[in-house]
């Protein structure tokens, strides 16, 4: 169907013409009628357009992008991604997608990861199909752009002696989130939100609006997190947990270990005490278990020693 209602009862105008998807949501109080009627008139226009210019430069067609930024969960870092490139978009047409992108890699790879540099070409690629979607180009030269491969995979696990010793080196808003993050998986921007009113006698309650995954979790509460939850909220935000945890990790000597490094040691030092991998991906908030897959090898780890003690008690 190329209309249909939501679970909110908004309706939305889907099709594809022209190869060509298009999806409209109507205002709250429009009816059925009123969503076959902006049909009728979207599939005019795009019988009728012709774009005035099949091959706009790359900085009009980011406009599309910049557009539908303001839709997103987070603007702004959209934005900033989007403006990250912008240099080399004056360069540039449509249709020399491939090149341009080429470009945007060779440069930014002597300053930029991979995965900065992917979210970048994201945008990129975005504004094109976009704009092939509006009808401003003849065809997706987003789809001729290739991402960079990403090896984002860590393996620095801590043990708990090293986030204690850590942990001395940090102020206390600063020790607080280290050991909300060890003590419960939760992600830093997940810490952060976190007020008194989402504590509840026997868990902490992290609604989905406040996790990566959009799905909320209750993470029960330990006797060693009680003491810690009573900084909570914060009086530091995302800038004064990086400078502080960047402090201390240097004083401390442990200058590679990220922040994040800590929801890892979570499930390393879980998985270490026998725990299962179905309860620890339940505890990180994890949306498969696939992603929790990452930590097997630590598994088998563990199943190993246990196998060496019964074959050296056999060879005895």
């Amino acid at each position: 169907m190329s209309v249909r209602k939501d679970k909110d009862g908004r309706w939305h105008v889907e099709f594809k013409q022209r190869s060509k998807r298009i999806h409209r949501r109507c205002p709250k109080n429009a009816t059925k009628s009123d969503a076959l009627a902006l049909e009728a008139r979207l599939r005019q226009q795009i019988a009728d357009h012709k774009p005035d210019n099949p091959d706009p430069s790359m900085m009009r067609v980011m406009d599309f992008f910049i557009e539908y930024s303001k839709t997103l969960r987070s603007p702004k870092t959209a934005y900033y991604n989007a403006a990250r490139i912008q240099p080399w978009l004056e360069k540039y047409r449509a249709s020399q997608a491939r090149e341009c992108a080429a470009h945007i890699i060779a440069d930014l790879k002597r300053h930029y990861r991979p995965a900065s540099i992917n979210r970048s070409l994201w945008t990129l690629q975005r504004a094109l199909k976009l704009a092939w979607e509006r009808g401003a180009i003849p065809e997706n030269h987003g789809a001729k752009i290739k991402k960079l491969p990403e090896n984002n995979k860590r393996e620095i696990y801590l043990t708990v002696e090293q986030v204690r010793y850590l942990a001395t080196f940090a102020s206390p808003d600063t020790q607080a989130a280290i050991w909300i993050a060890l003590l419960t998986g939760a992600r830093r921007g997940e810490i952060l939100k976190m007020r008194p009113e989402h504590i509840g006698a026997s868990s902490i309650n992290i609604p989905s609006d406040n996790t990566k995954t959009l799905s909320g979790r209750n993470v029960p509460i330990v006797s060693a997190l009680r003491p810690w939850l009573a900084h909570l909220p914060l009086s530091i935000g995302v800038e004064g947990i990086k400078s502080g945890f960047r402090r201390a990790r240097e004083r401390a000597g442990m200058p590679e270990v990220h922040f994040h490094d800590l929801r890892h040691s979570c499930a390393s030092i879980l998985i270490g005490l026998g725990v299962d991998l179905f309860t620890i991906s339940k505890i990180l908030g994890h949306a498969s278990i696939t992603t929790t897959q990452r930590y097997a090898h630590l598994e088998i780890e563990r199943q190993k020693e246990a196998l060496e003690k019964l074959s050296a008690v056999i060879g005895q």
